[in-house]
């Protein structure tokens, strides 16, 4: 059975329930999920992952999140090929053209890495309690599952 490493950074919780929604979809297709705050793992726990999905905040400027510093590092060193990525996170519309600015670095992170992309970047603003989000958030992760299944 396929493994999904889901991994969030949040200080609100908003992103912690984008990592929550994507999981649901996983486990409806039988896919195994592990959601991690994004501290706490190491590169090395994505070895057993098929899908690799990052749900991070953008601090204020476009700054990553602390939480998700030490993964962002790792990933310039990191062979991450035959996996599947896909990353989805929260901002705050009010930066503009910094608005979500950590789901691009860390796409092409992911992507620099090796991974496959299997899903356009989703940005979220604010909370993911929109209906226009809840559908984007599905259809990204069906994207990434029909990506798996298409290799």
């Amino acid at each position: 059975m396929p493994v999904a490493k889901v991994l969030y950074a949040s200080i609100t919780g908003n992103n912690e329930d984008i990592a929550d929604l994507i999981a649901e979809t996983f486990e409806e297709n039988d896919i195994t999920t592990e959601i991690e705050d994004a501290a706490m793992i190491e590169l090395s726990d994505l070895e057993d992952a098929d899908f690799c999905v990052m749900c991070p905040y953008t601090y204020s400027g476009g700054s990553l999140p602390d939480e998700g510093l030490d993964l962002y590092e790792d990933l310039e060193d990191a062979d991450l090929s035959g996996k599947i990525f896909g990353v989805a996170g929260s901002g705050d519309t009010f930066y503009g053209d910094d608005f979500c600015a950590a789901v691009l670095k860390f796409d092409a992170a992911f992507e620099k890495a090796g991974a496959t992309r299997g899903a356009t970047p989703v940005k979220i603003n604010l909370a993911p309690d929109e209906p226009d989000d809840l559908q984007a958030l599905q259809q990204f992760t069906e994207s990434l599952i029909k990506t798996f299944n298409e290799r």
